[in-house]
């Protein structure tokens, strides 16, 4: 096949690319090429979907497939769409997790109720005023989508992706910690579900769906578990004999300065419990659709190697630092939660 990456020089996209490559397929990757090299044997084709004609590269070219992973923008989706998606026998558009409206209830399927949409675009900086504007522009992005292509698009409402490539530190943070050992504050939310899919695996399935011609909505989420369960067994991936893990409640570590999920002063995956269904919709059509995950102890560890690769001590995008980790366990002392 001729499959064309929009994107291709990070993390997912990056990853559909190497994947595709490696079948044997002829890849294409549309992008600036300025945050990242695309992979060996695939061809880069400069672009900048914020220009009026930053498509026009592709301009008469025809793709058996389309791989379509942009963020923060209905234009840019739009603008493809018009462009290419005639000539496409298959069209992929990574969505998020983001567009349903209600983000406490476990277990909700592609049947429930979304955001309403936003076509238009965004920056960084908008999208820290309005958080709901990145679920609006997926779904407007998604309705545009399936109009265009009908029974030819693939919508996957992308989960928590981690592994080789991610540098979110959302993921990364609890293998790189936890293979130091010796006392690991984490939340005693043990009861929180946590889902995650590895890179590789959310990347092999779209490429399977390009090659069979799928089409349909799906949760792209791994299975759930609960966050007890997830730091159980990266301490048994990779925690080191003595690995204690130390539980503080979301009172103490709010009262701690500590914050869910991202950014500076964090700990990541955790999130609170009116955000519990985040990170438990139901995976199962995906998963009836072959949408296959490796097994989590190697998950884990790769994580852990490509952290090492990073850098374990670099400044991180979520997380605490070591220095904030031990301040918080010496407040805490012997203070149950």
């Amino acid at each position: 096949m001729r499959i064309l990456v929009l994107g291709g020089t990070v993390f997912l996209g990056h990853a559909v690319a190497a994947e595709s490559v490696r079948r044997g397929h002829e890849v294409v990757c549309a992008a600036r090429g300025t945050s990242g090299r695309i992979p060996d044997g695939a061809t880069l084709v400069k672009i900048d979907r914020e220009a009026p004609d930053g498509l026009a590269a592709l301009a008469g070219q025809r793709f058996d497939a389309v791989v379509d992973v942009a963020t923060m923008s209905y234009p840019w989706v739009a603008n493809a769409l018009n462009l290419l998606g005639v000539g496409a026998e298959h069209w992929t558009f990574v969505s998020s997790i983001n567009v349903y409206a209600d983000a406490e209830t476990p277990g909700q399927n592609e049947d429930a109720v979304l955001h309403e949409p936003v076509t238009s675009g965004a920056d960084a900086a908008e999208r820290i005023q309005n958080p709901y504007l990145y679920a609006g522009i997926k779904v407007a992005s998604e309705t545009a989508v399936r109009e265009a292509m009908g029974e030819r698009a693939l919508i996957v409402r992308s989960g928590l992706i981690v592994g080789p490539g991610d540098v979110s530190d959302r993921f990364g943070y609890w293998p790189a910690r936890i293979s130091r050992g010796g006392r690991v504050l984490v939340p005693a939310t043990a009861e929180q579900p946590v889902q995650i899919i590895d890179v590789r695996d959310m990347a092999a399935w779209i490429v399977d769906a390009g090659e069979r011609r799928l089409g349909g909505t799906f949760n792209g989420v791994g299975p759930t578990r609960t966050f007890g369960e997830f730091l159980a067994d990266v301490v048994r991936a990779v925690g080191p004999a003595g690995t204690e893990l130390v539980p503080a409640s979301p009172e103490q570590l709010a009262a701690a300065g500590v914050h869910e999920w991202r950014g500076a002063r964090s700990l990541p995956v955790w999130v609170p419990r009116e955000d519990y269904g985040f990170l438990a919709h139901d995976h199962r059509k995906a998963a009836g659709a072959g949408l296959e995950h490796r097994p989590f102890e190697e998950i884990v560890t790769d994580a852990l190697a490509y952290e090492r690769e990073l850098g374990l001590d670099r400044p991180r995008e979520a997380g605490l630092t070591p220095a904030e980790e031990a301040e918080v366990l010496e407040a805490l002392g012997g203070k149950q939660p």
